[in-house]
This record gives structure tokens, sequence and C-alpha cells, in this order.
């Protein structure tokens, strides 16, 4: 890839709250058609960092860039872990989608085509017209995501999107991003606690510990040292050849 292809670099980011600092001395680059996988424990950074790249936070020091079509906000979708509508109001899945597009312009043709594109892209043909609360958990993920298309975005941020999914629902999405990183060449933030997700989807890996950043090519991370010094115990990952992913814990310095 060439320099052309980044659309993310932290160098020497710095990012807290109030007089807290979470994050320190912070550098990670991200190019475009990488699917990368924010893992850590509770309270390590990692919203905080999403934070950050959405210009929520204000970085204390270091640097922040972003590739003009996602400093522009236009360029980044943002999948949030639940559904921040009021259940009350009476929302169609089409009005729902169409909440994505707000401060972006388009004519009388490009909002239904984009509309059908991301409906299409999801799963959810045929369902435009549906009330957003008759779907079920899985169909509103999917929801979730396509409000997010709908802005044709270079970036995809997805905040533990698989929390409360069954195990069949959570593989059919994880499934539907996958597509969506291939076919479109988009590139995708992930934050999950899921260790065994991150080994079968990830390109990159960010490991999030005591305010620092791990990151790199999952093959790089993902490794048994890296993950006892986060999660405190020997954590080793082993994929077969149809792609399973196993994870196995040992206490710390148990490992055979």
């Amino acid at each position: 890839m060439q320099n052309s292809d980044i659309i993310l670099k932290a160098t020497g980011l710095t990012v807290g709250y109030a007089r807290r600092t979470v994050l320190d001395n912070v550098t990670v680059e991200c190019r475009k058609g990488e699917f990368w996988f924010f893992i850590g424990p509770n309270g390590s950074g990692k919203t905080t960092l999403i934070r950050a790249m959405l210009g929520i936070l204000r970085p204390w020091g270091g640097q922040l860039w972003l590739h003009p079509n996602l400093a522009r906000g236009k360029g980044i979708g943002f999948v949030p872990q639940r559904c921040d509508l009021n259940p009350a109001l009476p929302t169609t899945v089409r009005e729902f989608i169409a909440l994505g597009l707000v401060g972006i312009r388009l004519n009388s043709q490009e909002e239904p085509e984009r509309l059908e594109w991301a409906l299409r892209k999801v799963g959810l043909e045929g369902m435009a017209e549906r009330d957003y609360w008759s779907l079920s958990g899985g169909q509103r993920q999917r929801t979730l995501v396509a409000r997010a298309l709908v802005r044709r975005p270079d970036l995809l941020i997805l905040d533990e999107p698989t929390n409360g999914l069954d195990l069949s629902t959570e593989d059919a999405f994880l499934r539907l991003l996958a597509d969506l990183n291939r076919e479109e060449h988009l590139t995708l933030f992930f934050v999950t606690h899921d260790i065994a997700i991150a080994a079968r989807y990830a390109t990159h890996l960010a490991l999030f510990c005591s305010g620092s950043v791990e990151s790199g090519p999952r093959e790089q991370v993902l490794n048994l040292a890296a993950l006892e010094r986060v999660y405190g115990v020997g954590v080793e990952v082993t994929r077969d050849p149809s792609g399973a992913v196993a994870v196995q814990v040992y206490p710390p310095g148990a490992h055979p």
C-alpha cells in the first residue's frame, strides 16, 4: 500500500477527561480496507480513542491525523451499542435509516438510491416500511449499520455491536461486516471484549492496557505474551484449517 492509503494516524497521542489521562503516547496507523479490532479490559481507553477519532474529545498532546474525507465528518459512519431512539415514537425502517443523512445534501433521486443500497447491503431489502420496533434484535443491529452506511463512509466504527446477540445472530452479523470489508473495501474499527471474534475476523488489532496501546497486524499483536500482560492470565488463540477459532485460558505462567 502507498501512503495515500493511510486514513488515520495517531502519533504520540495523549487523551483524557478533566485532569485524568486515559491514553498516553499512543501511536496507531490505519489504512484503507483494514478490519481493526480494539480489545482490552473495561476502562482501558477503547471508547476514549473512538471519541477522539470522532472529534468529541480534543487531544491533549501528540497528533491525530485523519484523511480529509474523514476530517469533514461525512466519511465516518458510527454504530453504537444500542439504539438511541425513543421507543414511544413510531418509526419505519426507512425513516430510521434516513437519520444517517443528517448534514448531507442530496437531491431527490440520490436519497432513495442510497437508502435502497444500504438496505440491500445489510440484507433488509423489502423491509423499508416495517416498524423499526417490530424487528428482531439482529435486524435492529443491521438497521443501525444501514443508518451508518447510508452516508457512504470510508470508515465504519462499531462500539461493541454484538452485545446481547445470540450466537447464530452474532455470527451472521459478523459475516455481514466481513462482506462489507471485502466487497466495499470499507475500513472497520470494531470495539469488543471477545478475543475469539478478533482472532477470526481482524486483519489488525489495537490492544489496550494501562493507558497504552499495542497495535499492528493480527499475527503480530495477538500473541500469548501480549495477552498475558493485558488480561493477567495466559491466553492462547488457535485456528484450525477451516478458520474456526479456539481460545484457551491458563493461570499466569502456567502455559505448557
